[in-house]
């Protein structure tokens, strides 16, 4: 009898069929979005679950699933999954990183140069048929190159993002919780460890690339865009949360920063729709590990883990090594 695994979100074809191989597999090919109480009820008599960030994952799961042993999610950010409560229920969880460093690192580039350029905005007066002549002033914005960027978060990601500063001639400045060593720092184009509020004084531009918890919940609000200069722009590709986002959207309608570059939101893809009346932010839906191979690459990680884990192996990125060792 092959064990039972639920996969919750809609994935690559040829990743279901390599897990069919080993499990029986009931799929959410259809893509329905499962709430805590549905989520529960599909776990039932199901070994593992492939998950990804818009499934709760609860305390109240792992009590009415005793038979459960691993939960897999198809991301870095695990805040989704109650890990205590994995823990104690004995149950496996795992996440995939470093598959989608370089991409999302891409992505992030790419958002910040949209966002400090005006690239969003001018596109949408162009198609809006309001281009009728050239000016001297028409969308100008802030240089990326020789200008200070600042990154909080400087992890495998971080790192890419200030590598690829590296040709833009820039300044890097980070906050992270350690300081890395000497020789990461200067991997990262001899990257500057300051304290959050310096960095946010001095840098010209400022990418968010930490991780979620209570601790990072709003790690950028009114009082740190206070700081910031009035022609820098702030990109968040980390997670919803750690920008208060009604803090931001004042900011942004006040001038009190030039620009914002949005990837990820509180509460999405509920997000506020009082972005979409400003003019001065570039806006997208959580897509900054979208290319092909890395999104296939991250469903593959998964499924690693999810074979590792149910074939009585320590699943190569587990989040919580004390059920291991239980």
């Amino acid at each position: 009898m092959k064990q039972k695994i639920f996969v919750s979100r809609a994935i690559s074809p040829e990743v279901l069929a390599r897990l069919e191989q080993h499990f029986d597999v009931e799929s959410n090919q259809e893509d329905r979005i499962f709430g805590a109480d549905e989520l529960l009820a599909k776990a039932k008599g199901k070994d593992g679950l492939f998950t990804t960030p818009s499934e709760p994952v609860t305390a109240a799961l792992f009590a009415a699933n005793p038979q459960l042993k691993a939960v897999c999610n198809m991301a870095v950010g695990y805040n989704n999954i109650d890990i205590a409560a994995a823990t104690q229920a004995g149950v496996m969880a795992t996440n995939t990183p470093d598959v989608l460093n370089e991409t999302t690192a891409d992505f992030g580039w790419a958002l910040m140069m949209a966002t400090a350029r005006r690239i969003t905005e001018s596109e949408h007066f162009l198609r809006a048929g309001q281009w009728k002549k050239w000016s001297y002033d028409s969308f100008v914005g802030p240089d990326v190159h020789g200008a200070t960027l600042g990154i909080i978060g400087m992890g495998r990601i971080g790192q890419a993002i200030a590598r690829r500063s590296l040709g833009f001639d820039m300044q890097v400045l980070y906050h992270n919780r350690s300081r890395l060593k000497p020789e990461q720092e200067a991997h990262a184009n001899n990257a500057q460890y300051v304290g959050k509020e310096e960095l946010l004084k001095r840098a010209d531009h400022v990418v968010l690339v930490l991780p979620y918890s209570r601790e990072t919940h709003h790690t950028i609000g009114a009082a740190e865009l206070a700081l910031m200069k009035p022609t820098a722009t702030l990109t968040n590709i980390a997670r919803g949360g750690i920008v208060d986002d009604a803090a931001l959207i004042e900011a942004l309608r006040a001038g009190r920063i030039a620009a914002a570059g949005v990837d990820v939101f509180e509460n999405e893809p509920a997000f506020k729709p009082e972005f979409l009346s400003l003019t001065n932010v570039v806006l997208t839906p959580h897509i900054a590990s979208a290319s092909t191979p890395t999104r296939l690459a991250m469903a593959n990680c998964a499924a690693d883990n999810l074979i590792a884990a149910l074939s009585g192996r320590t699943p190569p990125n587990l989040l919580n090594p004390d059920v291991a060792k239980s």
